[in-house]
C-alpha cells in the first residue's frame, strides 16, 4: 500500500501570537513548510471546535484580526493551503438561518479579497456545507472529525455536500477498516483525512455534550454556573488509578508509527491550536521520532494525571503498532494495553 504513494504531509492548527516573546506561527510553519500541506484556522469570534480566537473572557486582542490576515497571506506565499474552520457543533438559533448563510458567504468573500481565498472549509454543519457547495463550489468542503463519520454509509449520506472527510478517530488503529474506507472514497473521487494526536477518550459518551458546550463557551463563561460543574468526563474518569491504562487504548498514533499510514492518507491532521508547544508536536511527527513523555504531544495531554509517572515513549514494545492495529479494539477481553502500561509508566 505504501509503494509509489505521495509522502505524508501535515495539516496544523493555527495559533495567534499574543505576546512579544511568543514564537510566531509563521516562523514555525516556515521552518517545516516542505512538510506542511495545510493550515487550519477559525474566523475571529465565530464559534468553532475550540475557544474563540480573539476574545478571552471579555479581553479582546484588538490587533488580532490584522495579525491573522497577515499570517494567512504569509502561509499562502509558502504554498500552504488555507483550511477555514466553521466546525462548531452548534450554532444555536442560527443553525438553519439566512443570517448564518450570509455570515459564511461574507467571510469567504472577505478572505478572497484579502488573501486570495481559502482552499478548504472544514465544518460540522450541514447548513454551512450546503451553502459553500452552492456559493463557492471550488472550495473543498470537508466533514469535521466532530461529526464522527466512520463508515461508507455515513459518508454516502452526506456525499452531496462534502468533498472530503475526517475519519471518525476511533478507527485510527483499524487498518482493515481504513483500507475499506479508502477504497470507497477512491471510487467516488472523495478524500480522507485523519487526526493523529487527540488525547480524548475513545467512543466518549460525553463528546456531544462537550462539543456543544465548547460551541457556546463564550456564553457559558459569562454565566453564573454550578460550582465544580464542567462539560467533560475524561478528567474525572482518570482520577481513578484503575482507569489510567485505558489511555493507551485511545485513537492517538505515535510519531514512530506514522509511515504505516502512507498510501491511506496524503495529509494527516495535528491538533496544535491549543497546544502549549506546537513546534514540539510538529517536529516530532515530521521526524517520526519522539523521546519523552508521550502525552505531551497530544491535545489534551493528560500528562499530570499520571504524575509522578510519565508515559515513556521509548519503552513501547516493538509489536505495539502491529498489535493495536489488528486487535479489533476488543478491550473488554484483552489485557495488552494494561500490560504495556506497566512497562511504559515510569516514575520520575
Amino acid at each position: 500500500m505504501n509503494e509509489g504513494k505521495k509522502p505524508i504531509k501535515f495539516s496544523i492548527g493555527y495559533q495567534l501570537q499574543e505576546e512579544e516573546n511568543e514564537e510566531s506561527f509563521v516562523d514555525i510553519a516556515g521552518d517545516f513548510k516542505d512538510h506542511i500541506g495545510e493550515i487550519y484556522f477559525p474566523w475571529a469570534n465565530m464559534p468553532s471546535g475550540r475557544a474563540p480566537l480573539l476574545d478571552r473572557g471579555g479581553y479582546v486582542a484588538w490587533d488580532g484580526q490584522q495579525k491573522l490576515e497577515n499570517d494567512l497571506a504569509a502561509f499562502r506565499s509558502m504554498g500552504i493551503k488555507l483550511n477555514l474552520l466553521f466546525n462548531a457543533n452548534c450554532y444555536g438559533k442560527y443553525a438553519l438561518s439566512q443570517y448564518l448563510r450570509n455570515r459564511v458567504v461574507s467571510v469567504l468573500d472577505y478572505l478572497q479579497d484579502k488573501v486570495g481565498g481559502v482552499d478548504i472549509v472544514t465544518t460540522s454543519s450541514l447548513t454551512i456545507a450546503g451553502v459553500i457547495k452552492k456559493y463557492a463550489p471550488a472550495v473543498d468542503v470537508r466533514a469535521s472529525v466532530n461529526m464522527r463519520i466512520g463508515t461508507p454509509r455515513g459518508m454516502e449520506y452526506v456525499s452531496g455536500v462534502f468533498d472530503s472527510y475526517y475519519v471518525q478517530r476511533e478507527y485510527n488503529r483499524n487498518m482493515e477498516h481504513l483500507k475499506m474506507l479508502r477504497k470507497w472514497a477512491d471510487a467516488r473521487g472523495k478524500k480522507l483525512y485523519l487526526l493523529v494526536n487527540s488525547g480524548c477518550l475513545n467512543f466518549c459518551s460525553g463528546q456531544t455534550f462537550h462539543d456543544n458546550a465548547v460551541a457556546h463557551e463564550q456564553e457559558i463563561a459569562e454565566t453564573m454556573n454550578i460550582a465544580g460543574m464542567h462539560s467533560h468526563i475524561c478528567w474525572d474518569y482518570y482520577k481513578n488509578p484503575e482507569n489510567l491504562h485505558n489511555f493507551l487504548s485511545g485513537s492517538w498514533i505515535r510519531p514512530e508509527d506514522i509511515n504505516n499510514y502512507a498510501g491511506f492518507f496524503d495529509v494527516l491532521k495535528l491538533a496544535t491550536r491549543m497546544h502549549s508547544r506546537p513546534r514540539l508536536v510538529i517536529e516530532s511527527y515530521i521526524k517520526r521520532k519522539y523521546t519523552g513523555n508521550l502525552p505531551d504531544l497530544f491535545e489534551p495531554s493528560f500528562s499530570h494525571v499520571f504524575a509522578p509517572h510519565i508515559i515513556d515513549n521509548g519503552r513501547f514494545p516493538s509489536d505495539w503498532f502491529e498489535k493495536t492495529s489488528t486487535c479489533g479494539q476488543n478491550c473488554e477481553t484483552c489485557n495488552y494495553c494494561r500490560e504495556v502500561f506497566r512497562k511504559v509508566a515510569v516514575k520520575i
